[in-house]
């Protein structure tokens, strides 16, 4: 949690106290139903919430704009990106009914007014958005097929609406099988943070 300050030192009393509820809250859970891994589970600030946070080192989700967090399994990046942005609103959808209970629950504790979560596809979607996020979901070019069409027109940022994916490994290769049909960019995350863990990780951003 103290790295979580350390990056985010703007973070009201209450923002702190949601955060520091996201242990005992996925320890319970996961007692349930295996949302985290249990080697992860004890890395959940590093691994999973400042993981998600790295998003607003890109950009700073605007008052009332729409973000569909896709595939968001136990509710990464969606529940850290709606506590350190309470007036965005943010959809949470998976495929997985049990995720989904769990991310409802989480939210419900934590009193987030502005989390939205589904249990549905992303090609059952009907809803527009000012970006997509994901997190290990699927490969560039399937992510781009599944989100290109509910992205919305209007713009309210300075970044152009689009896809927001967090990702590691080849991510060279996948933005390549995209024959530069799209505008993107790659950040590493290891410019943002001075953890190990985000050595060979990234935000890659597709414009829509």
């Amino acid at each position: 949690m103290q790295r979580i300050l350390d990056y985010f030192p703007q973070l009201t009393p209450h923002q702190r106290t949601q955060l520091e509820q996201l242990d005992p809250l996925y320890r319970e859970w996961n007692e349930r139903i295996n949302v985290i891994s249990r080697k992860d589970i004890d890395q959940l600030y590093e691994h999973h919430v400042l993981h998600s946070l790295s998003i607003a080192r890109l950009v700073r989700f605007a008052p009332g704009a729409e973000v569909l967090d896709l595939g968001t399994g136990g509710g990464f990046p969606g529940i850290p990106l709606a506590i350190l942005f309470p007036e965005t609103n943010f959809w949470l959808v998976d495929g997985r009914g049990k995720k989904i209970k769990v991310v409802q629950a989480v939210a419900e504790a934590l009193e987030l007014q502005n989390v939205r979560a589904l249990h549905s596809r992303a090609e059952e979607l009907k809803h527009h958005f000012d970006f997509v996020l994901s997190r290990a979901v699927a490969r560039l070019d399937k992510l781009v097929n599944w989100t290109g069409r509910v992205l919305k027109k209007k713009q309210q940022h300075g970044l152009p609406n689009g896809l927001i994916a967090l990702k590691g490994g080849r991510v060279i290769e996948e933005i390549e099988d995209l024959h530069n049909r799209h505008y993107t960019e790659i950040y590493p995350l290891s410019d943002f943070f001075t953890e190990s863990y985000f050595t060979e990780k990234y935000i890659v951003y597709v414009q829509g």
